[in-house]
């Protein structure tokens, strides 16, 4: 059971009986979306483990990686193991993943645990399943780097903005009556299809929406450029006049544009749902599901893979003909795209966040200041923890030494494990 120590609780959290516990030091990404010095949670977390660590103020602090992924393998801070890292670490004493574990996966360590600090938009992208993750692996190498699809999960830790999966078809019809740009881009043809649908069944409303995204997403860069930059004027100046874009989701559209000028993706605003959610709520991204993180911070737990098909509001390669092709076409409203854990009937500090496949579950673990010791419950699976709120000091019998986990002092201590419940 490693932990990532990014955490103080002046309480004393005890561990049971299980194989090995140690820490970790685990990789940072500075990707150029991320937020700026303390500003990032990612940032944060960083200093409050390390008080030698040095952060820059003017350099982006985006993502942690926890895990055992080949471009971020964290390391183990313990000089009595003599594996360095947590990949061999597992490579090594395999039975640590648990029996069930160990068998459906492998030996491999199924998740990837990540804080994101969002201060700029990720892509419009997509997750591929397995078999088609397969076919691009074997094709494409340099831009698909493993067989593995990446269901993955947000849990926001501060107010969080994103896109998710397509809007409601009334609501996309809304917006090809009031926003002449954007139906400019889809032609009357295939807005007419669209609105004619409403009343159909889904096999029929999904593909006249199929055809209405594929229509936007391969229009001619000229074209698509010249209709932006009309839609961005014509909405600057409705700003300036004191006017109410909220119909044509003026605010977003100027936030992308400013962000990525004449990019095809500031029109997929049109079509994909605003997802805001509260900290403490979370959102899963099943495969084939269209998304963009928009900002906040987040906790995010994935399937091991690093398989993105994108398409829009990125410098990075785009496969716009696999994302139109893949994509899960079934409107859905926002609320929907939203969940809250459930909380443990065995423990009341514990609340769970189970998505709908194998490879994770993660936990968030309240425990009051009150509680001056606390078991976290054995498992069969390993575990990374990641103290995010309080300060605590982390025993087992399974530990030589004490371990002091910190971050902040806080009445109330809030720990996240990532796990593999089978």
């Amino acid at each position: 059971m490693p932990h990532s120590s990014y955490s103080p609780l002046y309480q004393r959290t005890q561990f049971p009986d299980i194989t090995t516990v140690f820490p970790l030091s685990c990789v940072v990404q500075k990707y150029a979306w991320g937020k700026i010095g303390l500003d990032s949670e990612v940032a944060k977390l960083l200093a409050s483990s390390d008080p030698l660590a040095q952060i820059d103020p003017d350099k982006p602090y985006a993502e942690l990686w926890m895990g055992t992924h080949p471009r971020g393998d964290a390391v183990i801070l313990d000089n009595r193991i003599p594996q360095k890292t947590l990949g061999q670490w597992i490579g090594d004493n395999p039975g640590c993943l648990g029996s069930k574990v160990k068998e459906t996966f492998q030996g491999q360590l199924p998740f990837l645990f990540k804080v994101l600090s969002v201060n700029t938009a990720l892509s419009i992208q997509a997750h591929p399943n397995k078999e088609l993750a397969g076919k691009l692996h074997a094709q494409f190498p340099e831009h698909y780097p493993d067989a593995n699809h990446k269901p993955e999960m947000a849990i926001a830790l501060t107010p969080f903005q994103g896109m998710c999966g397509f809007r409601p078809v009334e609501e996309i019809v809304a917006f090809l009556q009031k926003v002449p740009e954007f139906r400019a881009l889809i032609g009357n043809v295939a807005a007419e299809q669209l609105e004619r649908s409403v009343c159909n069944d889904p096999r029929g409303v999904s593909a006249a929406l199929r055809i209405c995204f594929t229509r936007m997403m391969k229009s001619e860069k000229k074209v698509f450029v010249d209709q932006l930059n009309m839609l961005v004027k014509r909405i600057s100046q409705e700003v300036a006049a004191g006017k109410d874009t909220s119909g044509s989701s003026g605010k977003l559209l100027l936030q992308l544009h400013s962000q990525f000028p004449g990019d095809i993706g500031c029109f997929a605003i049109y079509f994909l749902n605003l997802v805001m959610l509260q900290p403490g709520e979370s959102m899963f991204l099943g495969a084939n599901e269209p998304h963009a993180y928009l900002y906040g911070d987040c906790i995010e737990c994935m399937a091991c893979s690093d398989n993105t098909v994108r398409a829009g509001l990125t410098p990075k390669f785009i496969d716009v003909l696999t994302l139109c092709e893949m994509l899960n076409y079934n409107p859905a409203p926002s609320s929907s795209k939203v969940f809250a854990p459930t909380q443990s009937r065995l423990d009341p500090c514990v609340y769970l966040y189970d998505p709908p496949v194998p490879d994770f579950t993660v936990m968030k673990i309240e425990i009051p200041s009150a509680i001056k010791l606390y078991l976290i419950s054995a498992i069969d699976s390993a575990s990374i923890l990641l103290v995010i709120q309080g300060t605590a000091l982390g025993t087992s019998t399974a530990a030589i030494s004490e371990m002091t986990l910190t971050c902040s002092l806080a009445v109330v201590s809030a720990v996240f494990r990532a796990c593999c419940l089978l």
